[in-house]
């Protein structure tokens, strides 16, 4: 695939097919382009007549002759030449010509000269992190680079962070964009800065100047008439090449409907290519827009064409293909980089910029639309993604970096913009790639756009454009969605785009207004409101009855089309309420455009007069239960919103002659809304339920945050609106007449009849009046919006988070969620959550929350309107346990309400009307009924809420009144002192409450009742000490509240003292009874308590040892070993609960367990893995690059249980295949099951055996070099007998046998069939994850992998456990390891020690004889690997373990194994001192010695000097003995660690007492317990002559000076614990380093999804095409395939722009981990959605790593995808 530079990449011919080897390309004519003068091309030029005629003919003799030249692939030294043709051949001839000069030179010079402009205009690259200040910036559009915003004032603001999609640039620099601060450092004016006002062409020489103009007007129309070309064969006049060769190229263009797998598949069909080149094919066509795949003659192009359109146009429309002449393709991709290189050049100076802008701009003699950016942006849409990238970047470059061209060009944007979005609409490429998306650079500046909409009307148009593409309309000219084809509802998509544009246009309110200005402006509301008409009563429903809807009606585009405009009807409101008169003249606008659609409005034609309670009102007859309404009405709430914007300005008390306040019919004002609210009470009442899903969703989003602004919260002003302008009574008896209640209220006899008839209608009743009187309550009580009620914005949103934090304690995501945006993305919670809440910080796990503070619970409302039904019960059940816990009643009062506004001041008279003090009475009369069927305890909350308002209301007038000596004419405790008036005679609503307070049924209102009594007295007292001064006013009431307060104390208290009382005298009488009991049953019980001693004996008996300290000396290895005592271990099985002792020759118990492969402990990962057939694992490297790890999670079975539970799980896994989703949390085909009882990822079970027997201390213990011999012999009589059984040959003398060793000894086993079966088991399941072969039990490599992974899991848990977090807590060694832990290593060695009974004895006898070789070397052995390539605890534990099988054949009894096992041990740690010595550096320890030399120091140098004396100058002189010495100590302490974990648990034996504690003398406790002198150079030193035979030996080795020389790896001891990389405390640190990333395979372009290996480092092109490799002969991800070299199949990585960390295990296993990254608030951001500042939390992301160290990520990612019970699953081998 030939790809060019970045500036041309999408075109320079593509793969030939498989058929086509004949075809060559042409070479180019080297010897004509040596002897090329580009100075002398120049100059010619300068003198001729026809400059442009000679350009022409250049390029078309060399354009075709440097590009395109066939279909090879381009390798990067063809790349590099062909763009080195390109700058000697056709640019510098050009730059010669521009600067009259040497290029380089000429463009230094006009750099230097130039006097740039303040503005940065750094042009984003794709996923480059921007930064936007929240407090300063003009909106949430302005934005600046990295660089910009570290040396600017924002960065000690509030800020957003986001990653740019590419293509906008930085506003630094550009005052419109900035409050303040709108210069970073760098961008700072200074003196010798241009004015923006001085013309830089001035500065350029004259003739550089004409030339220049000349030049740009070539090239650049060079370019616009190449790239708006339709003619596929031919070249536009002058450019035609001397000879046309029969040469074509088979383009295929991209397109948004085809997906990658059609096209691929396609492409393998038309061009007969492989599936690789294929995917490479498409790829290139996404990113670029086009691409050749195909070249050859005419017919051989034209036939792949007709393949690719007949496959692909069956279902959709075809893939767009041309055959392209290869000369065109050549000029076009010349273009390009002619555009590219004009592009470059006026970065040099400010003045060629403007030239190039005047070339642009420039009308041609056509007229209109004919300059040369004109011919690009109409034809935008007919070019391809790499053509429309680069000209959109010229554009930006050049025009938009000038403030006088970028206002010409907006203003032809402007002209042009009905067309450009028309071409938009019908194109299918995204916006990103349209000329249209630069929109937001020019609209969003406030000049540019007031400008734009005075000149060009820019407001009308861009509203009336939108309305034109959506033609689909009903008969009353209303939008219809329910009828859109797939077509239509993708225009309905993409036209949704004008909208932003008209938000970019509106979102910056003007502060000084011009007559021009206020008469386009309402000219654009006239449009907008022509919009909203179409929208008003759209989407109509009616109440389905009888049988369920059949199809769910369309709804989501309308809701779409409503929460596109919400912040555009905001703004347009912000914009009319900064000058009085546009908002007089919009308000008048809006109430004529509702009045046209009421007139509309078929119904009204049945007028009805109410009466009630003396009063009467006319209406008609309407009910929403049986005629259509809708919930769209954004005409009417719109005018709500004008309405309370006059009584915020006040200007309807200025001038309220000039309001059409007269034209105002309040009753129909709150027709609509109220219908609306209506339908929403009767949904909930259940009345609509056969209307299906989709009125429930409206319901929803009517109510959410997103719309409730626009929609409730503005149907609620507009009842408002109405009700302060109508007669209460009036108001509450139409609002029962739309609830269909009136005749229950009218009427007792009624009321009866409904109790008595169907219960599903009484339910719904219930529910209907219950949602009547909350609507009550929030129309009189819903008075924080400035303007109806007398508070500040500041106000609004304090108690919108007092009333969420009501709820529970909340994180800062969720309250701004809860929370309304504005037009610039802003909640306001900032400015209000620290003086009602406190922050509580998050640990390791969870987020930071937010709790209210105490003093705020007196604002919780009971009825907020915001809530919904199950936030109100959630905050009512916390705000009355709140009230418990801190000894109050658990009355929830209304809370004191702000003073409503002027317009708004006769709303309070709802509360004291006589309507609503007849439905409060019948209500409370309904409760005092002893029937109670027909009232609900939720309508009587609400009933006491009002009556709770009321009495609130009238304290506060009586408050204000004794201040300002004003009337209060509100008197509510005088109204429910009278009793009730007809239709429903009842007592006083005072005298019902008074009844109602001891009611048994109303427990829970017991509180509230009281409190409501306690007002009515205290205003009562109040009102009869009015001539008083406040002050007495207000304390006899007080004082009589607090003795009412204390009573009522005193009477709670007598009831709790009561409580407890009954509660004693009850456990008593228990008590009494179980004495009783047991006296009766004592043989029973005696008997029971026997059983329980015993077993609890045994339990202490069958605990684990290595937690008991004896008093004895305790020693795990050697003659002096103590055993275990002889002790009985009792488990039972999970899954049949059966106990059972484990016996080697009884039943086998088995461990769940999962093996697997790891690098954590790696020092080397380089390493590839190794080679499966020939790998040999009985010698480790020290690198460790690779280990088996296994892990258990402690859960025990019966093997045969387990058996039986794992067929179930393969059978049930088979009946699954058949399903949807396939299971992945495990794979059964490779052994993997969940732990039956805590369901954790295990792949085998390790048998559970019984404990080492004590030594037998009647044997001998021979000295090392009697033992050496004694092996010696053995091993030379073992190799005499196999070779005999090989060879068949007797011939050579037979060697001496030791005394009753014998060879033909067949040694009993000592376990079970079953315990031999499952040790087989385990044995194969390891070799089977370590190699990934078959199982093979004849593989002589199985025990030694069983070994592998007992010293790989010890190695593993001391460096990582014990090395960093043992450490760190100051722990002890031994007794602080996990249960799990303890039981996988003990089961694990136990299991280890005897898997050589499982294996022929000569696999294991030949294992030995090559690890015994490695530390007694023969000097004849050249196989064994040296001294400094081995890992000493594999050689410990191998050595160790496999020594029991020759151990086996002596019978004479006279010796034992343990003084075999201190031998080992003596040898290995002489063995690893020498290692450590050998490869230590004198820099390790740098202090000096304090005082004389000790004998470890001597010994030390003594061993350092034999060293020295077999090596020579290989090992550097070292004088201090105390350095050497603690260099040792430091470096042998973790070998030591581990051998002692190993012995301890192979041999049962209880550590000391000092190493079940932290502190000092851990190092002399060790040596002890292994057996060991404290000065470990003594085991040195006692055999002296015998140790400097074997060192002579081990130095002697050839590896072992070719690794001190630098031929190998060297590791140095003591191991460092491998950590995760270090990670930048900024994230957008890390975001910037992500977007400076290229995809290795995509010749430069930015990678899509940049992703961070948190073990390496390496930054992979994640989930995509191009970075797809073959593993095991599967496709697979870029992450994926790494985790396979970097770790063993197991990956941690980090996607950058995505904020999200990401576990893989192989193939198809991973999930997602909250990422380490937290911004200030504590919470992670994962997708960047919020923009907050992230920085990195180091204990989380610890916590990360001691999951990796811990091998922990496997089980993470099991329980992950085990709770993921989604239909949507990730292919997680793509990643």
């Amino acid at each position: 695939m030939r790809r060019q530079p970045q500036t041309c990449i999408f075109v320079l011919g593509g793969k030939m097919a498989a058929a086509e080897p004949d075809m060559e390309p042409a070479s180019a004519p080297c010897s004509e382009f040596l002897n090329f003068s580009a100075k002398d091309t120049a100059a010619r030029w300068l003198t001729a007549v026809d400059l442009q005629q000679d350009v022409f003919r250049h390029l078309a003799v060399y354009v075709p002759r440097i590009l395109c030249l066939g279909p090879t692939g381009v390798n990067s030294r063809e790349e590099q030449r062909e763009e080195l043709a390109c700058q000697l051949l056709l640019l510098a001839p050009l730059e010669w010509l521009l600067l009259g000069e040497e290029p380089a030179a000429g463009l230094a010079r006009l750099q230097e000269n130039n006097q740039p402009s303040p503005l940065c205009g750094h042009v984003f690259k794709v996923g480059e992190p921007t930064y936007s200040c929240r407090e300063c910036a003009a909106d949430p559009t302005c934005v600046l680079c990295m660089q910009c915003f570290l040396g600017s004032v924002h960065k000690d603001h509030r800020y957003r962070m986001t990653t740019s999609g590419g293509g906008g640039f930085c506003d630094c620099g550009d005052s419109e964009a900035w409050k303040k601060g709108p210069y970073c450092q760098k961008h700072t004016p200074t003196d010798t800065s241009r004015d923006t006002e001085e013309d830089p062409v001035a500065q350029l020489p004259a003739d550089v100047v004409a030339r220049c103009f000349s030049i740009f007007s070539i090239m650049l129309r060079y370019a616009v008439d190449l790239l708006t070309w339709d003619q596929e064969d031919e070249l536009p006049a002058g450019l035609k090449p001397p000879d046309r060769a029969d040469t074509f190229y088979c383009m295929l263009f991209n397109d948004e409907v085809h997906t990658y797998e059609q096209v691929i598949y396609t492409l393998q069909k038309a061009v007969n290519c492989s599936q690789k080149e294929a995917v490479s094919f498409a790829t290139t066509v996404d990113r670029e827009g086009r691409k050749s795949v195909r070249y050859g003659d005419f017919q051989f192009c034209e036939q792949a064409k007709s393949i690719i359109v007949r496959n692909t146009g069956r279902q959709s429309k075809p893939l767009r293909v041309q055959v392209m002449h290869s000369s065109v393709v050549a000029h076009q991709c010349f273009a390009l980089k002619t555009l590219t290189w004009l592009g470059q050049i006026i970065q040099y100076s400010d003045g060629l910029r403007r030239i190039l802008c005047q070339v642009g701009l420039q009308q041609g003699p056509e007229g209109e639309n004919s300059s040369l950016v004109d011919r690009l942006m109409l034809n935008d849409s007919k070019m391809w993604k790499g053509a429309r990238n680069i000209y959109h970047q010229l554009l930006m470059n050049s025009l938009l970096m000038d403030l006088e061209y970028k206002k010409i060009f907006a203003i032809q944007f402007a002209k042009n913009y009905e067309r450009l979005q028309s071409d938009y609409v019908t194109d299918d490429h995204d916006r990103e790639f349209s000329i249209t998306d630069l929109s937001v650079q020019m609209f969003t500046v406030p000049s540019l756009a007031r400008m734009l909409m005075v000149e060009q009307n820019l407001m009308s148009t861009i509203i009336r454009t939108f309305v034109d593409h959506l033609r689909h309309r009903d008969l009353q000219g209303r939008f219809q969605f329910d009828r859109y084809t797939a077509q239509q509802a993708f225009k309905f998509g993409r036209v949704q785009s004008l909208i932003g544009d008209l938000k970019y246009v509106l979102i910056s309110r003007p502060s000084e207004w011009t007559n021009q200005l206020r008469l386009k402006f309402l000219e654009g509301l006239d449009a907008f409101l022509e919009l909203l008409k179409c929208m008003q009563g759209m989407d109509p429903v009616v109440r389905q009855v009888g049988q369920h809807i059949e199809m769910e009606p369309e709804w989501e585009a309308a809701f779409t089309l409503q929460m596109k405009l919400t912040p555009i009807i905001s703004m347009i409101q912000e914009w009319c309420c900064t000058d009085e008169h546009v908002l007089i003249e919009a308000y008048r606008r809006c109430l004529s455009a509702l009045s046209q659609c009421h007139s509309g409005l078929p119904d009204g034609e049945q007028p009805i007069s109410l009466s009630l309670a003396g009063h009467c009102v006319e209406t008609f007859r309407y009910q929403v239960s049986q005629e259509k309404v809708s919930i769209h009405l954004p005409v009417c709430r719109l005018l709500a919103g004008l309405h309370v914007l006059l009584s915020r300005t006040e200007v309807a008390s200025r001038v309220p002659e000039q309001l059409p306040l007269g034209e105002l019919s309040p009753p129909l004002l709150i027709e609509l809304p109220l219908r609306c609210l209506v339908l929403c009470a009767q949904v909930h009442a259940g009345m609509w339920r056969r209307n299906g899903f989709s009125l429930i969703n409206q319901i929803y989003y009517y109510h959410n945050v997103k719309c409730r602004v626009e929609m409730f919260d503005k149907d609620i002003n507009m009842l408002q609106v109405g009700a302060s302008m109508m007669d209460p009574n009036h108001f509450l008896m139409i609002v029962m007449s739309r609830f269909e209640l009136f005749h229950i209220f009218s009427s007792a006899d009624v009321r009866k009849r409904y109790r008595e008839a169907n219960k599903d209608v009484v339910q719904q009743n219930n529910t209907l009046i219950e949602e009547m009187l909350h609507l009550i309550i929030m129309v009189i009580g819903e008075r924080y919006v400035s303007g109806v009620g007398q508070v500040a914005p500041f106000d609004e949103v304090r108690r919108e988070i007092i009333h969420q934090l009501s709820i529970r304690r909340m994180a800062h995501s969720e309250l701004v969620k809860a929370l309304p945006e504005n037009g610039n993305k802003e909640t306001g919670l900032e400015r209000v959550i620290d003086s009602v809440a406190s922050f509580k910080e998050p640990g390791v796990t969870g987020r930071g929350l937010y709790e209210l503070r105490p003093e705020w619970n007196k604002h919780f409302n009971l009825y907020f309107h915001h809530y919904s039904r199950a936030d109100q019960s959630k905050a009512e059940e916390a705000q009355r346990k709140l009230r418990r816990q801190n000894g109050e009643d658990t009355a929830l009062p209304p809370p004191p309400l702000p003073p409503l506004s002027s317009l708004f001041a006769s709303l309070v008279n709802l509360l004291q009307c006589d309507m609503l003090l007849a439905i409060e009475g019948a209500v409370l009369q309904w409760a005092v009924e002893p029937s109670g069927g027909g009232w609900t305890e939720s309508m009587l909350q609400r009933v006491l809420h009002l009556v709770g308002m009321a009495l609130l209301e009238e304290q506060q007038q009586l408050e204000n009144s004794s201040i300002d000596d004003d009337i209060v004419t509100f008197n509510y405790t005088c109204k429910i002192t009278r009793p009730g008036e007809s239709p429903s005679p009842s007592g006083s609503v005072l005298a019902l409450l008074e009844s109602l307070q001891n009611a048994p049924h109303l427990e829970v209102h017991k509180d509230m009742i009281t409190w409501i009594l306690k007002m009515v007295t205290n205003i009562k007292t109040m009102r009869e000490r009015t001539s008083a001064t406040s002050s007495y006013t207000m304390s006899p009431g007080a004082g009589q509240e607090e003795t009412v307060r204390d009573r009522d104390k005193a009477e709670r208290k007598r009831k709790a003292e009561m409580a407890r009382l009954r509660r004693e005298k009850i456990m008593a009488q228990m008590s009494e009874m179980q004495k009783h009991f047991i006296n009766e049953n004592k043989e029973l019980f005696q008997q029971s308590l026997e059983e329980l001693e015993a077993s609890t004996s045994t339990a202490a008996h069958s605990s684990s040892p290595g937690l008991v300290p004896t008093c004895v000396s305790q020693v795990c290895v050697g003659p002096r070993r103590v055993g275990g005592a002889d002790q009985r271990q009792l488990v039972t099985c999970i899954l049949c609960q059966e106990e059972q002792e484990v016996k080697g020759h009884g039943r086998a118990m088995v461990l769940a367990a999962f093996v697997q492969r790891s690098t954590v402990l790696s020092k080397n990962r380089h390493r590839s893995l190794p080679n499966p057939e020939r790998y040999d694992p009985v010698f480790q490297h020290p690198d460790l690059s690779l280990g088996i790890y296994t892990a258990s999670c402690g859960h025990i079975m019966h093997a045969t249980c387990w058996q039986r539970y794992f067929e179930a799980v393969q059978v049930k896994e088979q009946r699954r295949q058949q399903r949807l989703r396939g299971h992945t949390s495990y794979d059964v085909e490779n052994g993997e099951f969940l732990c039956p009882l805590c369901e954790c990822l295990s792949n085998t079970v390790i048998p559970l055996l019984p404990s080492t027997p004590s030594p037998d201390n009647s044997v001998d213990h021979p000295s090392l070099e009697a033992w050496i011999n004694t092996t010696n012999q053995q091993i030379a009589t073992l190799h005499s007998a196999y070779r005999r059984q090989t060879d068949g040959a007797a011939e050579e003398a037979e060697p001496e046998a030791p005394e009753g060793f014998r060879v033909d000894f067949t040694p009993q086993s000592s376990f079970s069939s079953s315990i031999s079966e499952m040790i087989n088991t385990f044995s194969l399941s390891t070799y089977k994850v370590t190699l990934k072969l078959n199982p093979n039990d004849a593989d002589p490599r199985v025990p030694v992998l069983s070994w592998f992974t007992c010293a790989y899991t010890i190695q593993s848990i001391v460096c990582v456990f014990v090395e960093r977090l043992l450490m760190d807590e100051d722990k002890p060694l031994f007794g602080s390891l996990p249960c799990r832990q303890d039981d996988c290593l003990s089961s694990l060695t136990r299991f280890s020690s005897a898997c050589w009974t499982a294996a022929p004895l000569k696999t294991t006898h030949t294992h030995f004889f090559r690890l015994f070789k490695a530390l007694v070397p023969d000097s004849q052995d050249e196989n064994t690997p040296c001294v400094i390539d081995i890992d000493m605890l594999h050689l410990l534990v191998y050595t160790v373990l496999s020594y029991s099988s020759v151990k086996s054949l002596d019978q004479c009894g006279r010796s034992g194994v343990d003084s075999a096992h201190l031998h080992i041990l003596h040898l290995i740690i002489v063995a690893h001192m020498v290692q450590i010595l050998l490869t230590s550096t004198t820099e390790d320890v740098c202090m000096d010695q304090d005082s004389e030399g000790s004998e470890e120091e001597e010994l030390t140098c003594r061993l350092y000097d034999t060293l020295r004396k077999h090596l020579g100058s290989a090992l550097p002189e070292v004088t201090s003995g105390w350095q050497l010495w603690h260099c040792v100590k430091a470096a042998i302490l973790p070998f030591l660690r581990a051998a002692a974990l190993f012995f301890h648990y192979l041999n049962s034996t209880a550590p000391p007492a000092d190493l079940l504690v932290a502190g000092p003398g851990q190092w002399e406790a060790l040596c002890s317990y292994l057996s060991l002198p404290c000065n470990l150079l003594q085991v040195y030193q006692s055999q002296h002559t015998l140790m400097e035979l074997l060192i002579h030996r081990w130095c002697c080795h050839p590896g072992v000076k070719r690794s001190l020389q630098g031929g190998g790896v060297i590791v140095r001891f003591p191991r460092e614990s491998n950590r995760l990389i270090d990670l930048p405390e900024d994230y957008s640190v890390l975001i910037y380093q992500a977007s400076s990333f290229t995809c290795p395979r995509s010749g430069g372009d930015k990678s899509r999804a940049p992703t961070l290996c948190l073990v390496c480092g390496a930054m992979l092109c994640s989930q995509s095409y191009c970075c797809q490799t073959e593993v095991d002969g599967e496709d697979v991800g870029a992450c994926t395939a790494h985790t396979f070299t970097c770790g063993a199949g197991l990956g941690l990585f980090l996607r950058v722009r995505e904020s999200q960390v990401l576990f893989v295990a192989g193939k198809s296993k991973g999930c997602f981990y909250p990422p380490p990254y937290l911004d200030n608030y504590g919470e992670t951001d994962q997708g960047l959605k919020r923009g907050n500042p992230l920085h990195l939390c180091r204990e989380r992301y610890r916590k990360i790593e001691r999951l990796w160290r811990q091998h922990g990520i496997a089980e993470v990612i099991g329980h992950a995808q085990e709770a993921n019970h989604t239909l949507i699953t990730i292919d997680w081998q793509h990643l």
